[in-house]
């Protein structure tokens, strides 16, 4: 190869290695921490944890939680009570189901 080739060659490897490093830094994810959640056994429990929020019945498998008005509230093996707020921080959604 003559020199003006290796020059060209290398000046499109350095254009293509910079476009790279700007898109990949444009496209990046930014940092999510996750927030910290206190889980209960029993519904006194959360409720001292929180006296100035609501409990609700988290189901960690369906990923929703439940108001104390609704019929799966309390009910099931992959629950468990938690603070409405830091349920609906750490990203799980109200349940619209079940209303009573």
């Amino acid at each position: 190869m003559n020199t003006v080739a290796v020059q060209t060659f290398s000046r499109q490897r350095l254009c293509i290695c910079a476009f790279l490093i700007i898109v990949t830094s444009a496209v990046a994810p930014t940092v999510v921490t996750a927030q910290p959640l206190t889980s209960f056994r029993y519904e006194t429990q959360a409720q001292a944890h929180c006296p100035d929020d609501s409990v609700v019945w988290l189901d960690f498998r369906k990923e929703v939680y439940y108001l104390k008005r609704q019929k799966k509230y309390g009910r099931g093996w992959t629950g468990s009570f938690v603070c409405r707020k830091e349920a609906s921080d750490s990203g799980f959604r109200h349940s619209l189901l079940g209303v009573r």
